[in-house]
């Protein structure tokens, strides 16, 4: 199914490959070390990334991928690990660094500081190639868990993704394509996607999220149980325009089904708030950390 997924996204992308890195400006944070890097890739990109680690020499900790979010706000990226926005309860960089774990975040292309070309142009230019955004993001993304696995400070062992509203459904299907993350945590955009086109709440999304002919063989449910038998937590408010009710239930029921063939289901998670639209809640800020605690930083 992983290959099936992966010619949808529009099959490999080795333009996307890491080929060098560069350190930028860096600082302290606390006893850690914050960083701002570029990635070289071998088609030619500049990819912008912040990440948050402990100096050389430290013991080897946890690593977190943190997705960072759309909300039509292209100029933000990368900057939201330590910035945060306004839909979170904080940034999550220092709330992952309390719990010991180092974290990584990459402006995706169309944001930050890849801001052109814009989403909707290179969006049609990927599928005109037979590619898809979302492949690209993924990809790149992957590399980024290649990166970590190689770096010094960080176990190798214990890799997590995390992400909010975009972010979200980049941290499920990266848990679903690499078996490299041990946990990952989906706040705010997890529903069966046939139900949400059904229901016509799909427009909400970015041209990103488009991979032509997904639906008619996959569920949002078996897409994500890909993950089983590793840690997956699942987050959503029932106002919120991405996850109706509907759909959220279809796509929670199918992932648990998935999780059960595996005989993981002790290993899926979920936070649902009836009331809650398309935001971060105190309690579900605590609820991410304790998942994170037992499943990536105590693993």
């Amino acid at each position: 199914m992983r290959d099936d997924l992966q010619a949808l996204l529009g099959g490999t992308f080795p333009e996307s490959q890491f080929v060098d890195v560069q350190d930028g400006d860096s600082s302290q944070f606390e006893d850690w070390l914050q960083s701002d890097l570029t990635f070289f890739t071998s088609g030619g990109d500049h990819i912008p990334a912040r990440f948050l680690r402990p100096a050389p020499g430290h013991a080897k900790v946890p690593a977190v991928i943190y997705c960072h979010a759309h909300g039509n706000r292209y100029q933000m990226g990368r900057t939201e690990l330590t910035e945060g926005r306004s839909s979170l309860q904080g940034p999550y960089g220092p709330a992952l660094k309390s719990l010991g774990c180092a974290s990584l975040c990459l402006d995706m292309p169309c944001f930050g500081g890849r801001q052109t070309p814009v989403e909707s142009e290179l969006s049609k230019t990927l599928a005109w190639h037979g590619k898809t955004l979302f492949g690209q993001m993924l990809s790149e993304l992957q590399q980024a868990l290649g990166f970590l696995s190689g770096y010094d400070v960080i176990d190798a062992n214990r890799l997590g993704a995390l992400g909010f509203s975009m972010g979200s459904t980049h941290a499920w299907w990266l848990a679903a394509l690499d078996p490299r993350v041990k946990a990952a945590a989906a706040l705010c955009s997890f529903a069966d996607l046939k139900t949400l086109i059904d229901l016509r709440a799909h427009d909400g999304h970015g041209h990103y999220m488009t991979v032509p002919g997904l639906v008619a063989k996959y569920s949002t449910g078996e897409i994500a149980g890909l993950a089983a038998p590793r840690a997956l937590m699942i987050c959503a408010g029932l106002q919120d325009w991405s996850t109706p009710a509907s759909a959220f239930e279809i796509g929670r029921k199918d992932l648990e089904t998935a999780f059960a063939k595996a005989e993981a289901s002790d290993q899926l998670s979920f936070f649902v708030d009836s009331e809650l639209d398309h935001r971060e809640t105190p309690e579900m800020r605590q609820a991410v950390l304790s998942f994170l605690q037992q499943g990536l930083v105590d693993a």
